[in-house]
């Protein structure tokens, strides 16, 4: 017997009945964003490397530690898509749709290579929701309001809070990481590895260390909120005064600067206390310099993500999965009886979309099919037998109460299956 093949580490198959809720949830958001004015775009999962390295920025861990990059046969660099926000950019660019305001959501899985653990995966699945050609606070409010809007739906609002900061504007922000490295580098011998590293590379990223020593040290350090412009601060006056209008709680994180180089003004991050380290869910925030930066004319653009995988362990966990279970299970006697059955379920299935139809092919003993029909723990059994089908009949009966009639295809159809 050959050597089973296994799934590459980090790469999870996604079975039922996990799959048919997963579902659910992705069908939840795509409605809740439609209802918003998002649409869904399709994009590729490989872009040219570069495109990642310009919008990201070279420095980060994403770009420095995590992508899954290597040369295609003409030698060009090409990488797995490790967000789809740049990639949103780049389309919007090259198929020219920025003369106008366009709402849109990219669905699908992302890459990067990282230590698997529950909670992270090497493939993982987001939805990206991005918004390009207002500037306004109002929108920043709205895109936290849609997150808002997911997790009352799922009932999970209570365990999960929401943080936002105001990075302010570039110029705002290397003012700020001047005095940042200047605090940090009297202490440099007290901070750990990482934040080491990151003093020369990346040193806003340090604000987001998980090391206690160094947390203590950040105590001390300067606040970004202290450089920010009077535009920026009355920019993120506004979208806290929305949040507050809108009943949205929040605390602001001073020390909330988010992962990739093109943010701006506003960012903003849900998270829990119920997924360990793995406390995010959902993080954003306006990003009005990316577009100019990929070669565009300079448009002011916003967006989040929802990391489904998070999502749905939290709604899970909280919600354990409602097993999908037959409406109707169906049983024949005899070939033509089987296939008298499945032009029934075809009919059944159009008439009626939301009920779940299983005939059971293989011809077997009555007995053994009721038994398979007890197994998936069908609500009802239809049966086909020659008398039946010679009347344009089945029988049908109620596994719960053993009551059975005989009912014609439109009877079926009409019957109110909750009763």
């Amino acid at each position: 017997m050959s050597e089973a093949i296994q799934s590459l580490r980090g790469m999870n198959d996604i079975l039922p009945p996990h799959s048919s809720r997963r579902a659910r949830l992705l069908q939840i958001i795509r409605q809740l964003l439609q209802q918003f004015g998002y649409l869904p775009a399709e994009l590729p999962l490989l872009e040219k490397t570069q495109l990642f390295k310009r919008t990201i920025g070279g420095e980060t861990d994403i770009v420095s530690k995590e992508m899954y990059s290597f040369d295609d046969r003409n030698q060009e660099s090409i990488t797995l898509r490790p967000e789809a926000t740049a990639g949103a950019v780049r389309a919007m660019i090259e198929n020219g749709r920025l003369q106008q305001i366009t709402r849109l959501f990219v669905e699908g899985p992302m890459f990067r290579y990282e230590k698997p653990q529950e909670g992270r995966s090497r493939q993982f699945t987001q939805v990206s929701v991005e918004c390009f050609g207002l500037a306004n606070p109002s929108l920043d409010a709205e895109l936290i309001a849609i997150g808002h809007e997911l997790f009352t739906q799922l009932d999970i609002r209570e365990v999960v809070s929401l943080e936002i900061n105001s990075i302010g504007l570039a110029a705002e922000r290397k003012a700020y990481q001047a005095a940042l490295v200047q605090f940090l580098s009297a202490h440099i011998e007290d901070l750990d590895e990482d934040s080491k590293r990151r003093l020369q590379t990346n040193p806003l990223r340090i604000l987001d260390s998980k090391d206690a020593k160094t947390q203590e040290i950040l105590n001390q350090a300067p606040l970004l909120h202290d450089y920010l412009g009077e535009e920026s601060k009355a920019h993120f006056a506004q979208v806290c005064g929305i949040l507050e209008k809108l009943g949205i709680a929040y605390h602001i994180n001073p020390r909330l600067v988010r992962g990739l180089d093109y943010y701006c003004h506003t960012v903003f991050e849900w998270t829990t206390r119920e997924l360990g380290a793995q406390g995010t869910i959902c993080a954003g925030g306006r990003y009005d310099g990316l577009v100019e930066q990929l070669g565009g004319k300079a448009t002011p653009a916003a967006g989040f993500a929802f990391g489904i995988e998070r999502i749905f362990m939290l709604w899970e966990n909280m919600h354990p999965i409602d097993m999908s279970y037959p409406d109707i299970y169906i049983l024949a006697t005899g070939i033509e009886e089987q296939a008298e059955a499945m032009r029934w379920a075809m009919e059944i299935r159009r008439a009626r979309p939301d009920w779940q139809i299983i005939v059971h092919h293989q011809l077997q003993a009555l007995k053994k099919q009721f038994a398979k029909a007890d197994a998936a723990q069908a609500r009802f059994v239809l049966v086909f037998g020659s008398e039946e089908v010679q009347q344009g009949l089945a029988t049908l009966k109620n596994l719960a109460t053993g009551e059975q009639q005989q009912l014609d295809l439109a009877a079926v159809i009409a019957m109110n299956i909750e009763e």
